[in-house]
């Protein structure tokens, strides 16, 4: 009879305890998501392929920062001649700046001569990046292809 009241306390014990551990473990898990911003200037040309490059900052809401560069390659039916300065980008759904870094999938329509703006919403696995910036340059086509970061 001790054996038993004795395991029954165990088991009831070990509930408690597993019962109490859940709502902390739910709420570390929503601590862990981290929100990053990107600043960036980047400048490139297409025809048929397109390239850019540049650099920019990632800084993190959990205090992690880096300095970057940027790299935009694909093909299409493109042609063109364009900068982007002062580009902002929210990166979403990491836990830390490590999940930043990588190629990003992007496809795109782009006209512009002269002045002219730029949103995109590019994926890399669960992690969102959604850019936007203006700059100036002459852009004509569709393309698609791939943005990457990387650590400077």
């Amino acid at each position: 009879m001790i054996k038993r009241t004795f395991a029954m306390a165990a088991l009831m014990f070990a509930c408690a305890g597993a019962m109490s551990a859940w709502p902390s473990a739910k709420a570390q898990a929503a601590e862990a998501e981290v929100k990053c911003d990107l600043s960036f200037s980047v400048s490139g040309w297409s025809v048929i392929y397109k390239h850019a490059s540049g650099s920019g900052t990632v800084v993190c809401s959990n205090g992690q920062r880096a300095k970057v560069k940027i790299e935009l390659n694909g093909g299409g039916i493109t042609a063109g001649k364009y900068r982007i300065d002062n580009g902002k980008g929210d990166i979403t759904h990491v836990r830390s700046i490590d999940d930043v870094f990588g190629s990003y999938a992007q496809a795109g329509a782009e006209a512009g001569v002269g002045k002219s703006g730029e949103a995109q919403v590019l994926t890399k696995g669960t992690t969102s990046l959604a850019l936007h910036g203006s700059g100036e340059g002459i852009n004509l086509g569709v393309s698609v292809g791939a943005f990457t970061i990387t650590k400077e």
